[in-house]
């Protein structure tokens, strides 16, 4: 039965809207203002997005954020496809409680207790805090996410198509890659995109992980911040909101494709396999 929007209803969806949007609207628009006062619009412009293409620090900055989120967000998306797949099809294996638990603590872990276990971890073990430690602790924390997202798509995944191959004499390696990978291929992109997306925003784990020379962008921008906002900050953030838009974008669309392409694939086997009975 269809439910007629009431005025409540819109108010409530709206001021929500507002209240999640309008701030980074505002930020969106004052990048664009004339004026070095945040606050005060003064006419349209774009020297600030030429300025910050001179600002050796942030750029060095967001070359060092885009190199870990890379890196880290394609170790875990591997891991975590691992951990999923042994987790879905490994059945009661001995130790799965606690590798679950394990799997599953940086959810509901604060990230201060992350940082800081981490940063006790890497000193007791005498490794030299920067860029990598920065890879290993964004490792650490989004391989969950990505566990997660695959294995839910394989707990709803027909292995008779795999069964349907490996009776066709297919290797079990040969398998995963060209029938199982390809199917739980969207959940697998959207994995890589969270990690992705969760390393680019992260500062709290950056800041107690770091080291010398290997400051990220949302570290860089937390410390001028405290001095006072900038029109270069509003700047790079509009740049950062368009790449993290363009990438849910692209995932999206890429994610619809592969669904109906998934859907066509196995209703075409299921079909064989009939034809073939």
């Amino acid at each position: 039965m269809n439910r007629r929007a009431s005025w409540f209803n819109v108010t409530s969806i709206a001021f929500g809207l507002a209240f999640l949007y309008l701030p980074i609207l505002l930020l969106i628009i004052y990048s664009f203002n004339e004026s070095r006062l945040v606050t005060v619009w003064a006419g349209f412009s774009t020297k600030w997005y030429v300025s910050l293409f001179s600002n050796q620090g942030l750029l060095d900055a967001a070359w060092v954020t885009l190199r870990v989120a890379l890196l880290s967000a394609t170790a875990a998306t591997i891991l975590g496809t691992l951990a999923a797949i042994a987790l879905v099809r490994f059945g009661r294996f001995y130790g799965r409680t606690l590798f679950s638990g394990m799997i599953y603590a940086p959810l509901v872990m604060p990230d201060v207790i992350i940082g800081l276990s981490l940063l006790l971890l890497f000193v007791a073990v005498d490794f030299g805090r920067g860029f990598w430690t920065i890879v290993l602790a964004h490792i650490t924390f989004s391989l969950c996410f990505v566990a997660i997202v695959v294995q839910s798509r394989l707990s709803t995944f027909d292995r008779s198509l795999e069964e349907a191959a490996l009776d066709l004499g297919c290797p079990p390696v040969r398998t995963f890659f060209q029938i199982t990978l390809p199917l739980i291929a969207p959940a697998v992109i959207a994995g890589w995109m969270l990690a992705f997306t969760l390393s680019l925003d992260d500062l709290v784990i950056a800041s107690f992980t770091t080291g010398p020379g290997a400051t990220t962008l949302p570290m860089k921008i937390y410390s001028q911040v405290r001095l006072g906002v900038t029109p270069e900050i509003n700047a790079v953030s509009t740049i950062l909101i368009g790449i993290v838009s363009i990438g849910v974008i692209a995932a999206s669309l890429v994610t619809k494709r592969r669904e109906v392409a998934r859907i066509r694939a196995e209703r075409q086997a299921a079909a064989g396999i009939r034809n073939g009975i």
